[in-house]
């Protein structure tokens, strides 16, 4: 079932996420609403918190890129071919390299892209859809992907990363993006 994504300005955007357990209630089915829910809005990556769960828990598929990569930019990530994964529980325990910059927009932010500074590898601590326990380092856009998303469970939006003045000329966008004034070709669900 394609779920509504959860527009700025909702305040389970802005929350510290919960860890879950093996016992999480229909957590396949959540699961496969997710991925049905980030193809449906063309997104390559799905935190909870975007279908309004606070917990611990997003989903990437890094393979998209590389698969509709244009001519110039194949060869330009280290990932290549990327993943598709399920990421619960997760907690970063360093990152490494440098930082680098792209153009980032998010599902939750429609029509706003602006170029982000991250680093380029991160390690994170994780389980997997059937809890088994991961630590594991990504680099590239797979790791970008990830500390975006990884955002999400921390309250934390890609719009923080910008200079305040940055922000401040953004704020007419942001206004009517938390009171519905867009149209998009996915549902959103927009804060009361």
């Amino acid at each position: 079932m394609i779920l509504p994504i959860v527009a700025y300005g909702a305040p389970v955007l802005r929350k510290v996420c919960a860890d879950i357990t093996p016992d999480f209630p229909n957590l396949n089915k959540l699961l496969e609403d997710m991925w049905e829910t980030m193809y449906a809005s063309n997104g390559v990556g799905l935190a909870a918190p975007q279908i309004n769960k606070g917990i611990r828990l997003f989903v990437i598929d890094s393979q998209q890129i590389f698969e509709n990569q244009d001519e110039e930019d194949k060869g330009k990530y280290p990932d290549k071919p990327g993943v598709k994964r399920v990421f619960i529980n997760a907690h970063i325990k360093e990152f490494d390299g440098d930082d680098w910059s792209y153009n980032e927009g998010c599902l939750s932010i429609p029509k706003i892209r602006e170029d982000i500074m991250r680093p380029e590898e991160v390690v994170l601590d994780y389980v997997d859809e059937n809890f088994q326990p991961h630590t594991e380092r990504f680099v590239g856009i797979t790791a970008r992907i990830i500390q975006h998303e990884y955002d999400h469970t921390e309250g934390k939006l890609f719009i923080d990363y910008l200079k305040p003045l940055r922000k401040k000329m953004l704020q007419g966008k942001l206004n009517d993006i938390s009171k519905g004034k867009l149209k998009l070709d996915y549902k959103m669900m927009y804060a009361k």
